[in-house]
């Protein structure tokens, strides 16, 4: 369509001599990429640093449009349907290393909970999955709706080298956009995520990783022409969550446990996972624990706290905290390889684990949340566990 227009303009200009005629059609000629397909264009390897800073804001840039843009276009003048917004950030480097889950951010958008007796307090459009999903659907519930957006970077332990090294998992990394739909009663949450995102060059792994390694003046990963292929990700994950048993301490302090147990399909993973979560601290709030970057878990969808929240940055709670989550795995693409096309792979473990501490600080509007996390080894011929830090800050509007 540009180039159309472009033409007609140049005809209106008067171009008539036959020389610049001639010149002008040659042109039009060698720009028969207009007529390809956008995601061949996408897929163009840079070997320009500037335009890895372009291609990595303009991915981004859309990502966020599609998440804030929903309030926009679904939400009415008067009612403000998403009110918190949470920052979740992962990384290795909090812990002195670069190897295997190197990275992990995630911005989540949501709603508070609310029940639908009265009139509708969720967008429009998620109504018709809320309503039908298994465990969710009750009217009687409080629900939520959150969107999100994420990134995950994967790497081998030694990132000097350029050639493939047989032995440790694949470069990768995974962008991706999420919706959450979510239903709590008084000591029960079920979650519901479906992801649908990249794995591969177009998820902008080795760009990323890169540009943060120049900003912070660190080496560069020489490796990323090995990474997994192109593969597009379609992914279900459903968690629920109890609070089982909740002790007053007296003087404001409690304690409590929150087992969960869920599952994730896709062809990104596939597991079943189950797991538990002890708390201890001066009022805890009044919701499901926390938790790393595990889709059905890491939403904070709206405070709802038995105790009032005012403007400003008084503390009004803090507890420490200890978790466990285990996973049977069945698929793991960052392992496993490509599912539709040859790539490399390492032998993967069934059994896999996380055990995480940390703490979390509630300041009015602002909760801020710090854990350390171990994983145990991912496939065979790790050489150690996984360690990383998570830091995460939920802001309610």
């Amino acid at each position: 369509m540009l180039f159309a227009v472009c033409h007609g303009s140049l005809q209106n200009q008067g171009l008539k001599r036959a020389g610049r005629w001639n010149r002008y059609n040659d042109r039009l000629d060698r720009q028969e990429i207009a007529n390809k397909d956008i995601l061949q264009i996408i897929s163009i390897r840079y070997s320009v640093g500037d335009c890895r800073w372009i291609k990595v804001g303009l991915a981004l840039t859309a990502l966020f449009l599609l998440v804030f843009g929903v309030e926009i276009v679904g939400a009415e003048e008067e009612q403000k349907l998403f009110d918190t917004f949470t920052l979740y950030w992962e990384n290795d480097a909090f812990t002195g290393t670069d190897r295997g889950y190197s990275s992990g951010l995630k911005l989540t958008w949501s709603t508070p909970y609310e029940t639908d007796f009265q009139e509708p307090n969720l967008p429009q459009w998620s109504y018709p999955l809320i309503n039908s999903l298994p465990f969710i659907k009750d009217k009687a519930t409080n629900r939520a709706v959150s969107l999100s957006v994420g990134h995950n970077i994967y790497t081998p332990e030694n990132t000097s080298r350029r050639d493939l090294i047989v032995e440790d998992r694949p470069y990768a990394g995974y962008l991706y956009f999420a919706t959450g739909f979510h239903s709590r009663t008084m000591n029960r949450k079920t979650s519901w995520e479906f992801q649908f995102g990249v794995v591969g060059p177009l998820a902008l792994g080795e760009e990323v990783q890169n540009i943060t390694h120049q900003l912070l003046s660190n080496n560069k990963a020489e490796g990323w022409d090995n990474q997994l292929k192109n593969e597009v990700a379609i992914e279900a994950i459903c968690e629920s969550q109890w609070r089982t048993w909740q002790k007053d301490c007296g003087s404001g302090y409690n304690f409590d446990l929150i087992p969960h147990l869920g599952f994730r399909v896709g062809n990104v993973n596939v597991y079943g996972n189950a797991g538990v979560e002890v708390r201890y601290g001066w009022k805890l709030p009044d919701d499901f624990g926390s938790c790393p970057i595990r889709a059905g878990c890491a939403t904070n969808s709206a405070f709802r706290d038995p105790f009032p929240r005012d403007n400003g940055f008084g503390i009004v709670g803090w507890h420490f905290f200890a978790a466990l989550d285990g996973r049977a795995v069945a698929h793991d693409i960052f392992l496993d390889g490509n599912t539709f096309k040859d790539s490399h792979s390492v032998d993967r473990r069934v059994w896999v684990a996380d055990f995480m501490a940390g703490y979390v600080l509630d300041l009015n509007q602002l909760r801020l949340t710090y854990s350390y996390v171990l994983r145990t080894k991912e496939f065979d011929a790790e050489r150690d566990y996984n360690i990383f830090g998570s830091l995460s800050a939920s802001w309610r509007f």
